[in-house]
């Protein structure tokens, strides 16, 4: 009880930068689980994505770092550009392999991925990049006695805004009931008349969005590089395997409980040697108990 008093505001610090960590990766896996659970395609470009988010953002905020008005323009058009891309390479490539084998539309995701990692090596460099936070997120807020990054407080607001404007375009909206008929049965829905193609192009189209603004929130607080993508996407898909493949509801909780551990590891000497093994042994445990993952279902 003595370590525990002794350690509540570290704890509590900890589980502060968990859920911010937990809120990106939410950002990143909840695209990539909606793809699949649309189009079944496992779409190992949607890292490059991302990278390609961050770097947008990185680009807008160069033109007065430290400002906020950039830092908002940023947000908001880093992911849209990423949107623009995803349509491309839907239109371009995904759409003729929609009904092809699985390793088919894998190998082309890879190689989209290598594509996009070369064209962002070839436009900014190999070099390592960072970003100026703006001046009024360079803080930091105490928290019981514990210095915490204004920043994170931010990404920290922004989740729970985000989460309720995906909850209303999914429950309140027409596209949002299509969407989720299309994850139950794509069949059925192309049966009763609706554009399927359409339905799969702006699903990938909105995937790729939450992909970049995922990237444009971590720029000021990650050193960018081309390969920044393998890290994300590898935990993207334990997020998606953990809660379930194209559940949505599952990769939010998913996503939530792996920042949590990794966090929490650091406060334990044993445990921190090993917090970047913790989401893949968790993700073992989860498939040994249940192979659909949390809350996924049988085909």
């Amino acid at each position: 009880m003595d370590w525990l008093a002794e350690n509540t505001p570290r704890i509590v610090v900890q589980l502060l930068s968990g859920l911010s960590v937990g809120v990106l990766l939410f950002l990143v896996s909840s695209g990539l689980s909606l793809i699949f659970g649309v189009s079944r395609v496992v779409n190992f470009a949607h890292g490059a994505l991302y990278m390609v988010g961050a770097y947008l953002a990185y680009t807008i905020m160069r033109l007065a770092p430290g400002s906020g008005p950039y830092f908002w323009l940023a947000l908001l058009g880093a992911p849209l550009g990423v949107a623009l891309l995803g349509l491309l390479v839907e239109v371009l490539f995904l759409r003729r392999i929609y009904q092809a084998e699985h390793i088919y539309q894998l190998l082309l995701t890879i190689a989209i991925a290598f594509i996009i990692g070369d064209t962002v090596r070839t436009i900014w460099g190999a070099e390592n990049r960072s970003v100026t936070r703006p001046d009024f997120l360079t803080a930091t807020i105490p928290i019981l006695g514990q210095a915490f990054p204004s920043y994170n407080l931010v990404i920290l607001g922004l989740g729970p805004v985000v989460l309720g404007a995906l909850w209303w375009v999914f429950y309140r909206t027409r596209w949002g009931m299509l969407v989720r008929a299309a994850t139950w049965d794509r069949d059925m829905l192309g049966a009763l008349g609706v554009n399927t193609p359409l339905v799969y192009s702006t699903v990938f189209v909105f995937g790729a969005w939450l992909a970049g603004l995922g990237g444009a929130l971590v720029a000021p607080i990650q050193g960018l590089s081309p390969g920044m993508d393998a890290s994300v996407i590898i935990l993207a898909f334990v997020a998606v395997v953990i809660g379930g493949l194209g559940s949505f509801f599952g990769t939010l909780v998913s996503a939530v409980v792996i920042g949590e551990v990794q966090a929490l590891a650091v406060l334990n000497p044993f445990l921190r040697q090993y917090d970047l093994v913790l989401p893949f042994a968790l993700m073992a445990l989860v498939l040994i108990v249940k192979p659909v993952g949390l809350f996924g279902r049988p085909e």
